[in-house]
């Protein structure tokens, strides 16, 4: 167990995780396109966001202050939660590079002027019949505690094709004697507080900046079954050479989205 750092006073270091989740799929007819809506107002709705936001404000030890939230037409939604300190006691706060727990109520901390949100972005393609849909949540802390303790739980929560991460330690704190200290626990990477059954499902890649606090990571699902990715139509149905077209369209817009950048045409995806 790591010795104890003594504050001057409350712990000043800003933690933020920047969570985004990207689903994609293939629907083209106005029925397929209607069913993909439908899931996405169920899979994503306001009420859902609030929910899964507010088993991270459990998981991390924080009191709810205030939410607001909205759903629009045709899709899409935003959630903020503004949360405030809880008072428990320091021998529980964890910032040990391990998975965080599936459910609330396993981990406390100290939080004030901190904040929770969820905003999500529908976008298809007018021509190819890809539509991909994201989702970004922010959890911001300031204390002791590293938002990084949710993240096992928003990743179980949403079971995406691309999980994109990115953690920064902001500002400093003081010790009693007047050092400054730019962050308060160890960290080589984010995937250290990913569970193993989710590392082995997708492929990562990290890419951190260590010496000013600052981590990425990034996730795409090793697997591809083109069923999970259509809407009111069976691969079963779908003749070989068109299913062939629809996975080498679904495949290149998640390599697209994982690296960043645009294919070149006519290259191949793998």
């Amino acid at each position: 167990m790591n010795k104890k750092l003594k504050l001057q006073g409350f712990n000043n270091l800003t933690k933020t995780l920047s969570f985004n989740i990207y689903d994609v799929c293939y629907a083209t007819t106005p029925e397929q396109v209607r069913d993909y809506i439908e899931y996405i107002d169920e899979a994503y709705n306001a009420e859902r966001l609030t929910q899964i936001l507010t088993d991270v404000a459990d998981i991390i030890g924080a009191t709810i202050l205030n939410i607001a939230r909205q759903d629009y037409d045709p899709q899409g939604a935003s959630v903020t939660i503004l949360v405030s300190e809880e008072p428990v006691a320091a021998e529980h706060i964890s910032n040990t590079e391990a998975p965080g727990p599936l459910l609330p109520d396993a981990v406390v901390a100290h939080l004030d002027k901190s904040h929770l949100t969820v905003h999500t972005y529908p976008e298809s393609h007018p021509d190819n019949g890809i539509s991909t849909f994201r989702a970004d949540i922010d959890v911001s802390t300031c204390g002791r505690i590293s938002p990084l303790k949710a993240l096992n739980y928003l990743i179980h929560s949403f079971e995406s094709d691309i999980v994109i991460m990115d953690y920064r330690v902001r500002g400093f704190t003081r010790d009693v004697s007047g050092k400054k200290h730019f962050i308060d626990h160890k960290i080589n990477s984010i995937q250290n507080y990913i569970a193993r059954d989710t590392k082995d499902r997708y492929q990562m890649i990290d890419v951190n900046v260590y010496q000013e606090h600052i981590f990425h990571t990034k996730m795409m699902l090793k697997e591809f079954d083109l069923d999970n990715y259509l809407f009111g139509i069976e691969a079963d149905a779908i003749p070989p050479k068109e299913q062939r077209q629809i996975v080498d369209r679904l495949k290149r817009e998640m390599t697209e989205i994982f690296y960043g950048r645009n294919m070149q045409r006519g290259q191949k995806v793998v």
